[in-house]
């Protein structure tokens, strides 16, 4: 039978810790540089230890691997399985999609390789990873895994409030002007992820209109396979409590996962952001997502 890999990146967040096919899932630790200091995949360095502004001097950037890297890892990886099936964070919050493009090019031939830009990041990243690994490992080929991930991408839905509006400048989406008002003002943004762009939606005063915002976003939906919140690096437990029991009494059955911002996200969107990823249900008679088992 062939083998097929999931490759993904550290933006990655996972419902589920273990999964059927969690083995079949290679991680692609992003670099982080951080006051001209590269932290190589992130290592030796928090996401909770980040300020709570970006500088000059701390320039936060987030960079995928080297060329040479990224192509012995992929070589490495056709030793040990027929075909890989990447999945990335959007092309438009990073570079890695592009980096993993050229870096297939200098395999082409050798490697047999399919590479899915996810237009999201996060627990939406993890989940098509997760579907994906979960139908490899039940033996579905390459073709069928990348036919189903792409029909799930239009239906995750992802909504971001970030105070740490520097962090959006020096990640080249607003001017410096903009950023330094609404830190000034003590505003909070609230952004969507629209096929893989952040799109302007909002700005609200304080944590509460913040939280009445998540609630009126889960309200436009009828039939939902997961919600997960996306909490900042210092969580406010309250507007947890409230935001699951107000999931809760909208759709009963449907899991409700807390995640902690991870480094790469939090360098480009300020470690005090936060979240909500919904998966909607393209299906709602089976409540499933097609090849996917509920997460």
């Amino acid at each position: 039978m062939a083998s097929t890999c999931v490759l993904t990146d550290t933006s990655a967040q996972f419902p589920q810790l273990a999964f059927p096919g969690r083995n079949l899932v290679r991680v692609l630790g992003l670099d982080i540089s951080l006051n001209g200091v590269l932290f190589e995949e992130g290592r030796d360095i928090k996401a909770s230890s980040l300020p709570h502004s970006a500088t000059p001097q701390l320039n936060p950037r987030l960079s995928a691997p080297s060329q040479e890297k990224l192509v012995n890892l992929l070589i490495n990886l056709s030793q040990n399985y027929d075909e890989i099936i990447a999945i990335v964070m959007s092309s438009q919050l990073s570079s890695v999609y592009d980096s993993v493009q050229r870096a297939s090019e200098e395999v082409k031939g050798r490697v047999r390789l399919q590479i899915i830009d996810s237009q999201t990041t996060s627990v939406g990243l993890g989940i098509l990873v997760q579907c994906a690994a979960e139908a490899a490992a039940a033996g579905i080929n390459g073709a069928e895994i990348e036919r189903m991930v792409r029909s799930m991408i239009p239906h995750i839905y992802m909504v971001v409030c970030t105070p740490g509006l520097s962090y959006l400048h020096y990640a080249g989406y607003i001017d410096r002007a903009q950023a330094s008002l609404g830190e000034m003002l003590n505003l909070l943004p609230i952004f969507a992820m629209e096929e893989g762009h952040l799109t302007p939606l909002e700005k609200v005063r304080n944590h509460r209109n913040m939280l009445d915002f998540f609630q009126e976003f889960l309200d436009e939906f009828d039939s939902i396979q997961h919600i997960a919140l996306l909490q900042s690096v210092t969580p406010n437990q309250q507007d947890s409590r409230l935001l699951r029991e107000h999931a809760e009494d909208l759709f009963e059955n449907t899991p409700f996962s807390e995640h902690a911002i991870n480094l790469p996200l939090a360098t480009l969107l300020g470690p005090r952001t936060q979240g909500l990823i919904v998966v909607e249900n393209p299906d709602p008679k089976t409540n499933r997502s097609p090849g996917a088992s509920r997460l």
